[in-house]
């Protein structure tokens, strides 16, 4: 294996973790309605948790455009309703879809692979089948409006 291919490797553990650290504030915020700088500052006390800048972005991120992220999903739930969605799910696809738009640098497939790997850790296999459906549908609809 090349040096170049194992960095890349890294790089994508270490984006993979900055992800599920993103999950579990944005996560904790859902029920804690604190602002997310103190809910990050007791994320360090109480965990010694890393936050890093990816981490930030996405958090920044889906703050900054929750409603547009949560039109793109209500838009692609075939016979669901935003409200009967797990919020672990309903936070992965906010992610997932925030990446899809705004993160250039990231191929979507890869965006929606780490979501449903993200919804079968913390949610079930049941669940990443449902994130990979509705992402896949969103997707299809970003590709054909050129966003």
């Amino acid at each position: 294996m090349s040096e170049k291919s194992g960095g890349r490797k890294n790089n994508n553990k270490a984006r993979h973790e900055e992800r599920k650290q993103a999950l579990y504030l944005l996560f904790e915020q859902i029920f804690q309605k604190d602002s997310m700088e103190s809910i990050i500052e007791d994320a360090k006390d109480a965990r010694d948790a890393e936050i890093g800048s990816y981490t930030r972005k996405l958090i920044g991120g889906v703050e900054e455009r929750l409603e547009e992220l949560d039109k793109h999903i209500e838009a692609n739930l075939k016979g669901w309703r935003k409200n009967r969605i797990s919020k672990v799910s309903l936070t992965i696809m906010r992610m997932a879809v925030y990446e899809m738009l705004y993160v250039d640098e990231i191929p979507v497939s890869v965006s929606i692979n780490e979501a449903v790997e993200l919804a079968k850790e913390f949610a079930t296999p049941a669940d990443g089948s449902f994130v990979n459906g509705v992402l896949g549908s969103i997707a299809k609809t970003v590709e054909k409006s050129g966003e």
